[in-house]
């Protein structure tokens, strides 16, 4: 079968046998796990690097002399770097480390507080999730700005059209994720960008569910904001990154204040450090950084256009035997989506579906999947998502098919 030979050229099972989790059993079957939308499993390569950290040279970074802080601020700054050629930022102090994609967007909204005024417009997609809606909203409380919202159709797909018709000389900032998490469309960012900046309007990219699947180029996209999360893109949790225009990086205020950020401190004034530090306040997540940095040439090793092309080949082949289960609805059919399929069986709730997949030893996501408007627009409470990963296979994928038709016919 095709599926077969593909699976082989691409070597999923070598590539499974780096990941010590997917040994383990669940509910006493082998586990299946299909949440990687909301984290990534991660590598034995990158557990032995967090170890190694803990084990052999753990230190506060950028401010001791001793060998032990050297070794670990020269760690801690060439991961920074990896993240630069990764993202094609111009600069290293482009990057700044944040403990995730929430804290880089809440960074951005924070700083964009003083340049807002009232009247003055911002937009935001239909398809975002909260950590993408609720700190504009704040913003606009703030400072009397007005959201406004890019529609979607019936296929999870932007309506550009209407983009064109919102954006104007009032918009000054455009947030957009690149790739939506509940249904795996991905949006027209590069068209996007674009038109914002023929209106003079910024942008930021929320890069949380694109970065595992697709390398994104930020000078060849012109973006003035992109922001991802180690935890997807099979490295630890509690660390992300935030890419700036070096300009705008300057621009903003910092968003916290503390040790690292400062350059001078006395009680009549403090005078702020220059990039990154100016937003890396206190103690970071130094193994955190360090260990995005070994999952970043992980998956490099692998190469991210052929992580592409066989989670396409995962998501075409799961969409087809889904499609053959009698009440499937599936939500986000866009022409171009990730490897995420969210759906619903006629008549069932999707949290009973989820619950009885995980009795089976399948982990997916059931609920409104932190988008809650876009469970509005389907007006539905939510549905079941599976989203695949570059170390999943086409047998997990025939095993959760099974599964899903045994809890169709146990809830009937």
């Amino acid at each position: 079968m095709r599926h077969q030979t593909q699976a082989k050229t691409f070597e999923v099972e070598k590539i499974r046998k780096d990941f010590p989790i997917l040994n383990r059993k669940v509910n006493g079957y082998p586990l299946v796990y299909f949440d990687n939308a909301a984290t990534s499993q991660t590598p034995q390569q990158v557990i032995d690097v967090i170890v190694d950290y803990y084990s052999n040279y753990n230190a506060n970074i950028h401010r001791g002399v001793h060998s032990l802080s050297q070794e670990a601020t020269d760690k801690y700054e060439q991961a920074r770097i990896k993240l630069q050629k990764h993202f094609n930022a111009e600069k290293p102090y482009e990057i700044i480390f944040t403990s995730g994609t929430t804290h880089g967007i809440n960074l951005v909204a924070s700083g964009f507080s003083e340049f807002l005024k009232e009247g003055d417009e911002i937009l935001v997609s239909a398809m975002e999730h909260h950590s993408n809606i609720v700190p504009w909203q704040m913003l606009c409380e703030r400072t009397g700005a007005i959201l406004k919202v890019i529609p979607i159709n019936l296929k999870g797909e932007l309506i550009y059209s209407e983009y064109e018709k919102l954006i104007n000389e009032n918009t000054k900032l455009v947030f957009v994720n690149h790739v939506s998490n509940a249904l795996g469309s991905v949006n027209p960012i590069k068209e996007i960008i674009e038109k914002a900046h023929a209106n003079n309007a910024a942008v930021l990219i929320d890069g949380a569910q694109a970065a595992p699947h697709i390398k994104a180029d930020v000078q060849a996209l012109d973006v003035d904001f992109y922001v991802a999360s180690a935890h997807k893109m099979c490295g630890p949790t509690g660390v992300g990154i935030l890419y700036g225009k070096e300009a705008w990086l300057e621009k903003l205020p910092p968003y916290q204040g503390g040790g690292e950020m400062i350059a001078t401190v006395s009680f009549e004034k403090t005078t702020y450090a220059g990039l990154p530090h100016k937003f890396e306040a206190g103690t970071p997540n130094i193994c955190g950084g360090i260990a995005f940095g070994a999952a970043i040439d992980y998956m490099n090793q692998i190469g991210f256009d052929e992580i592409a092309a066989y989670e396409h080949e995962l998501l075409e082949y799961a969409t087809g035997k889904l499609k053959e289960i009698e009440g499937m609805k599936i939500y986000g059919e866009a022409e171009e989506k990730t490897a995420v399929i969210s759906f619903n069986i006629e008549g069932l709730h999707p949290y009973d579906i989820g619950t009885l997949l995980d009795k089976m030893g399948i982990a997916v996501r059931t609920g409104h999947h932190c988008a809650q408007p876009v469970m509005d627009f389907f007006k539905i409470p939510g549905t079941v998502r599976a989203s695949f990963s570059f170390y999943n296979s086409h047998d997990e994928i025939d095993s959760f098919i099974e599964a899903v038709k045994k809890a169709k016919m146990m809830l009937q």
